[in-house]
């Protein structure tokens, strides 16, 4: 069994990307929705939360974990890995390697919560792999809690984080939370109704800002360590720490539908809160 967590709802964009890289393979997603969001909370507290919530996947029989989320990834997936070294663990974060990599202009910007925007983590990141690209990190309070509520085309101050980083000539955005993957379309739209995007030149035209997104990179590290457990039941137990039948609830509102039919040949949600 393969267990998946985040402090909500986001991290179900990596798991669709996870389940189509290894169809076969049984995973149980553990969604920490009293505890939601990471963003806004400390490094203790986050770190805390993961210790719980690492030991209960692993005693319920999950033999690889993947850590689905930025936030928790940045602040305490080292200690969960120390804690449980027979455990391999797959960690998510921000694309600044690809986002660096591929920009034309050499600015990268990154959409994250407070609590990755300041982690040390991601300036080890930057510092690693951005060599003498200009990477932009830009904090966005309130967006993974918009999308827990499932409030996907009401948030008001997107243009306010993404014009600001196109002004600086940014042609990479990274996505520095899953939760933000639900975001796409409203990103997309931001980006597209940018007032300078009428006036750029036809060199800058050919060089569209492009959205970083790293699930299926992620997928993709999962299934080179998966081995036997690729080769499961497709099964899918879905879990919380508050309110599991939201999880069930949520998928086709987040375009996630494809899931359902799995997800209901597993166990009733249950309600756990390590």
């Amino acid at each position: 069994m393969i267990g998946v967590f985040d402090s909500g709802l986001g991290g179900l964009s990596v798991l669709a990307a996870l389940i189509e890289a290894l169809p076969r393979a049984d995973f149980v997603y553990f969604a920490d929705s009293a505890h939601v969001p990471y963003g806004d909370k400390s490094e203790t507290y986050i770190q805390a939360r993961v210790l719980a919530i690492g030991a209960e996947l692993i005693q319920s029989g999950c033999t690889l974990l993947v850590v689905a989320c930025n936030t928790a990834t940045a602040t305490a997936v080292e200690a969960l890995r120390e804690k449980h070294p027979g455990i391999p663990m797959v960690g998510i974060e921000p694309g600044i390697k690809p986002a660096a990599q591929s920009s034309i202009t050499r600015r990268i910007g990154v959409l994250a919560t407070e609590a990755t925007a300041n982690s040390a983590r991601l300036d080890a990141l930057i510092k690693k792999h951005a060599g003498d690209v200009k990477v932009i990190v830009e904090p966005c309070p309130g967006w993974a809690t918009q999308v827990e509520r499932l409030d996907l085309d009401n948030i008001a101050d997107i243009r306010q984080h993404v014009w600001p980083l196109l002004d600086q000539g940014v042609d990479r955005l990274v996505l520095g939370c899953t939760h933000y993957s639900f975001l796409t379309p409203m990103l997309r739209e931001a980006i597209d109704a940018y007032p300078a995007v009428k006036q750029i030149s036809a060199r800058a035209q050919s060089n569209p800002v492009m959205l970083i997104d790293v699930a299926d990179a992620v997928a993709r590290q999962t299934q080179r360590l998966a081995g036997s457990l690729a080769h499961g039941h497709s099964r899918l137990v879905l879990r919380a720490s508050a309110h599991p039948e939201k999880l069930h609830a949520a998928l086709p509102k987040l375009h996630l539908s494809h899931l359902v039919a799995r997800a209901s040949d597993s166990s009733t949600p249950s309600h756990s809160s390590p």
